[in-house]
């Protein structure tokens, strides 16, 4: 099923949109957002090229990523955007991340966002198992995936080079039935 938008009380999950242009390049070339990001910063070129490709991306290609814009629905602003990815190898297996503009932070739009977009991409795409990762430093980013009941699978230490130095990660998972339980909804696929 071809993804367009999805609404929560107070957000609209879209895709992006020319008009996302400023606001995207100021959150992805805010280094304190960038910190635990596999970017740096974008330029110019690089977000025109980045919300071109998304307006038509697929979402749920195994092994594409799909980007997912976050819009404060009171004021139609970007505030962020979530990052969704089915497996490779095995379809029913994907992977989420998020990352949210500094002001928006300690308001709830992360843990609203992400619980909207699961609620979909497990209906949508009959998945079974959402893995998340995050740098061990990043206290707020698995803080989010343990308010969301995701489960600490793994810790791995120093399994990354990133940023010049090495970095431990934690990997949360939460299968289908678990999400479901924990956030009932029409489940389309039973």
């Amino acid at each position: 099923m071809p993804f367009t938008m999805l609404e929560t009380e107070r957000l609209r999950l879209r895709r992006f949109t020319e008009s996302d242009l400023s606001l995207f390049m100021a959150y992805r070339n805010d280094p304190e957002i960038a910190r635990y990001q596999g970017w740096e910063g974008i330029s110019e070129a690089e977000a025109w090229a980045f919300i071109i490709e998304q307006r038509v991306a697929r979402s749920g290609t195994p092994g594409e990523g799909f980007q997912i814009a976050i819009e404060l629905k009171e004021t139609e602003t970007l505030i962020g955007d979530c990052f969704f990815k089915v497996n490779t190898h095995d379809k029913r297996q994907a992977e989420i991340g998020y990352t949210l503009a500094r002001a928006y932070h300690g308001k709830g739009y992360a843990t609203e966002a992400v619980t909207c977009w699961l609620n979909y991409a497990f209906q949508a795409f009959h998945l079974h198992r959402v893995i998340a990762i995050a740098d061990c430093e990043n206290h707020s980013s698995y803080a989010l995936m343990d308010r969301l009941g995701m489960r600490r699978e793994g810790h791995f230490i120093q399994n990354a080079w990133f940023k010049g130095h090495w970095c431990d990660e934690y990997l949360y998972a939460i299968l289908r039935n678990e999400w479901l339980r924990a956030h009932p909804v029409e489940d389309a696929s039973r």
